[in-house]
């Protein structure tokens, strides 16, 4: 796959056939489109293209509003991209002059006279231009006006639900983990770094490592314990996780996300880490006393254990 990260780097491509749009975490309804694109494009004669923007929209529109959670990173996604055999990415950066831009004239000056485009397929709720005022109506109309057929793809339907990016981002922060799974094709997750901690944890007899995700905007599962798999220095390691604020041992406040990693002892301040969430076994609470959060650790830590090596429901890879 070929990556574009400014217009002027955007080659001449035989009878692309596009698609666009965010993409975010490249779920199981994202690839439905994207395998349809290929195919589309195979047909044509010409290759698959799909445009994106970066930085994020939300990030340009509202730089004042830091609530965006994103499913991936941008290097996640790439890579998620990259799988589905997808030919061309597009990472148009995303400005407020374009935001402001009409969606027929987005259509003219971006799909038609930069990329060219022979076809477009497109998801059944897609919009786009200023005000999202683009839609499936108006991009046939303009297809006609401009000779690009345009192909609409049905939402990928799981137990009667649209797979979506906003349903999977519910999931994830209601601790719904498999459901999450089960819609991405694979285990939620995230990239970060081990940093120093309180050392709180090894004097209970449960060392933890505290993880800072690399990504400014990632999306965190809401608080509670989860069985996890590691991935650190080419060892591959169970674990669990707490998501929170340990009221048990501090009233600082500040939310943390700590690993205890099993049958794992070494010194690993600074590394890197891949961490793959599993299922949650339970919600944060206050302990009556430290004694009583020990022997609660020692259950969660049978609980992660017989998940990690029986599998549950999702994708365990």
């Amino acid at each position: 796959m070929k990556v574009y990260r400014q217009p002027g780097e955007i080659p001449k491509i035989a009878s692309p056939v596009c698609t666009m749009g965010t993409f975010d975490g490249v779920h199981l309804g994202h690839r439905k489109t994207i395998a349809q694109l290929i195919e589309n494009a195979k047909k044509a004669g010409g290759e698959s293209v799909l445009l994106s923007f970066e930085p994020h929209p939300r990030l340009v529109l509202y730089p004042d509003d830091h609530r965006l959670e994103l499913i991936q990173s941008l290097e996640q996604r790439v890579a998620s991209l990259e799988d589905t055999g997808l030919a061309h990415l597009i990472l148009y950066p995303f400005t407020k002059e374009l935001s402001r831009t009409a969606a027929s004239d987005f259509v003219r000056e971006v799909l038609v006279k930069r990329i060219g485009i022979a076809g477009m397929t497109i998801g059944y709720n897609h919009q786009f231009g200023r005000n999202r005022e683009g839609n499936l109506s108006l991009l046939k109309e303009l297809g006609s006006a401009y000779h690009f057929k345009v192909d609409v793809v049905d939402a990928l339907e799981i137990n009667s639900e649209k797979v979506s990016s906003t349903k999977i981002r519910e999931a994830v922060k209601s601790g719904e983990i498999p459901k999450a799974n089960q819609y991405l094709g694979r285990n939620f997750g995230f990239s970060g770094t081990v940093v120093t901690g309180n050392q709180i944890g090894g004097k209970m007899g449960f060392p933890t490592v505290n993880i800072v995700p690399l990504a400014m905007h990632q999306l965190i599962p809401g608080n509670g314990v989860y069985a996890v798999r590691v991935t650190m220095g080419g060892n591959q390691l169970k674990g669990m996780c707490n998501i929170g604020y340990r009221p048990t041992v501090s009233d600082s406040g500040e939310l943390r996300i700590e690993i205890h990693l099993l049958d794992f002892d070494r010194e690993v301040y600074g590394e890197g880490i891949e961490l793959e969430f599993i299922q949650r076994i339970r919600d944060e609470q206050k302990f009556p006393s430290r004694e009583a959060l020990q022997m609660q650790l020692k259950q969660d830590e049978i609980t992660c254990r017989e998940l990690l090596s029986v599998g549950v429901a999702g994708n365990l890879g």
